[in-house]
């Protein structure tokens, strides 16, 4: 509930700074058009977005007559984690890459997907694997990835017409002559309103993962298959970064490169070692899971 009530706060003022930089450099008819700008790449996003980054990782879907008895064991796993979780079985995809991770994508429960790469079908036990797929199921529940696609094209949105501002006052735009200081403001304005705009969207990222942890455990049966699947995936991903669009990096369950140092507050992914924390804290709190069979 907290983070429900959490992400909407944070979406709010990812709206604000929108409204914020229309207003600033256009007034009221510049508020205006910032939110139709907005509302625009929200629409083209909510529509488009699955299908943009399931051909940016050349993913390709399985069909029902596979014959790779792993993808075959990860297409039962879905199934019934999917049944567990009241939802219609997502379109499973494969990703040709030796980095392991995973993903889900779609605009709502009825027009998913969950992806993984081919890394980590080799690297994860058949337990591990559920609490992956689990994690992944969690975030199509919850209309993650509608929210993570909504504060994206927010963020993307700030920076764009922050962008569009500066090149706006280098070349003339709306004269200054009538507000002390416009100048300065501008220049605050262009820096740090993209800044602030990238915060607030890692931010909504990292809560949504927790939620998605916690989802993630209770439907594989043990939150520990997550824990394990976690430390592995972050040795993986470190031997073995994974080529991919930053822009992209919150649809993975774990960020698909290593990102150290001042970097890390651009995190779009809790750590990895308080994600386990929470996770082996669940297990110990609950009374002994049943192991599900699949």
């Amino acid at each position: 509930m907290f983070n429900s009530f959490k992400t909407v706060v944070l979406l709010g003022l990812l709206t604000g700074f929108l409204l914020l930089i229309g207003k600033h450099f256009g007034g009221n008819a510049g508020m205006v058009i910032a939110l139709i700008f907005s509302l625009g790449m929200n629409f083209f996003s909510w529509w488009y977005s699955d299908k943009i980054v399931l051909s940016m990782y050349g993913a390709r879907e399985v069909g029902e007559d596979v014959g790779n008895p792993r993808i075959q064991e990860i297409q039962t796993m879905l199934a019934s984690l999917a049944r567990r979780g009241g939802i219609p079985v997502p379109k499973l995809y494969i990703v040709d890459d030796p980095s392991p991770n995973a993903f889900a994508t779609g605009r709502d429960p009825n027009h998913a997907a969950v992806a993984v790469t081919t890394g980590i079908m080799d690297l994860m036990t058949t337990e591990e694997l559920s609490g992956v797929l689990g994690h992944e199921l969690t975030h199509v529940i919850n209309r993650d990835t509608l929210i993570s696609t909504v504060a994206a094209s927010l963020a993307g949105a700030v920076t764009m017409l922050a962008n569009m501002a500066q090149w706006a006052a280098l070349f003339g735009g709306r004269e200054r002559e009538e507000r002390e200081g416009g100048g300065w403001g501008d220049i605050l304005m262009v820096i740090l309103a993209p800044v602030a705009g990238m915060l607030v969207q890692m931010a909504i990222s990292r809560s949504r993962e927790f939620a998605a942890d916690a989802g993630g455990a209770r439907l594989c049966g043990n939150p520990l298959f997550l824990a394990r699947a976690l430390a592995k995936l972050e040795r993986g991903v470190d031997a073995v970064p994974m080529n991919a669009n930053p822009a992209t990096s919150h649809m993975f369950i774990l960020e698909p490169f290593h990102a150290g140092g001042l970097m890390s507050l651009f995190s779009t992914h809790p750590p990895t070692e308080e994600r386990i924390r929470r996770l082996e804290m669940m297990a110990g709190s609950s009374s002994p899971q049943r192991r599900h069979a699949f």
